[in-house]
């Protein structure tokens, strides 16, 4: 029996993606006078992935990766102006209003008149507390728990701090990396709601979804009717993947 069911936040819950894209989008068009378009995309997400370790996830880091990004390909020589409008768009992002994927409410609300809710997301305590506060459905959770990464010793301390079994434990979220792996390897029930865009960083190999059980759902409206089914019993299909930093459209931070 499923005790606890955790939602991820961003790009599960609200839209975080657009974020980024348009930033990034803003950010190449500011380096333009410095290099090319490629250039700028992979050597921001090569920053990105080595600052991980330093700052963690969320947008002050994706912001700290632009600016030194920023320097580097331009040699030392992106002015001042330059630096000021690149933290001009991190603070845009922070402040951005906090829109809600379609179905979010009515299915959060469900949901919530079955089972206590988890909050369980990576990224910035300050930024993420903020936009579950603007999001209007923070009152519907009744536990809050924002991470510095999702891997199965994260989601084991979850557990055991709010006293439950893995197999009383059920995630949802976007991100096979994050939300869905370190949760079904552990013998939790975890739900696959695929986003339009994934970063490169958070996709798996094929080979890593071997002996793996879990739901993919087409749509957050169909969590549910997912929830309400054997989840022991579910198999899982793999998305085809997005473009990464090189390959079309930029992705998402988060």
């Amino acid at each position: 029996m499923i005790r606890m069911v955790a939602f991820d936040a961003d790009d599960t819950l609200w839209h975080t993606e657009r974020l980024f894209l348009d930033t990034q989008r803003r950010f190449r068009e500011l380096l333009a006078r410095h290099t090319d378009p490629a250039s700028i995309e992979q050597q921001l997400y090569d920053t990105e992935i080595r600052n991980l370790a330093h700052y963690g996830y969320g947008v002050k880091s994706f912001t700290l990766s632009m600016v030194e990004t920023a320097i580097d390909l331009s040699r030392g020589d992106v002015t001042g102006g330059e630096i000021r409008q690149i933290l001009r768009l991190g603070r845009e992002m922070l402040l951005a209003p906090v829109e809600l994927i379609d179905g979010v409410r009515e299915v959060v609300e469900a949901v919530a008149e079955t089972r206590p809710l988890m909050l369980l997301t990576k990224g910035d305590l300050l930024d993420q507390e903020t936009k579950l506060a603007r999001s209007g459905i923070g009152d519907l959770f009744s536990v809050i728990e924002i991470v510095s990464r999702k891997d199965r010793t994260t989601y084991e301390g979850v557990i055991e701090r709010h006293g439950l079994e893995p197999h009383e434990f059920a995630m949802i979220g976007d991100s096979l990396r994050s939300d869905v792996l370190p949760v079904a390897s552990m013998g939790g029930h975890a739900i696959h709601v695929p986003a339009s865009t994934t970063w490169a960083h958070e996709e798996v190999s094929r080979e890593r979804m071997d002996h793996v059980s879990f739901h993919t759902a087409a749509t957050i409206r169909d969590v549910p009717d997912l929830l309400a089914s054997p989840l022991s019993d579910s198999g899982h299909d793999i998305p085809k993947p997005n473009a990464g930093p090189s390959g079309g459209e930029p992705a998402p931070r988060l």
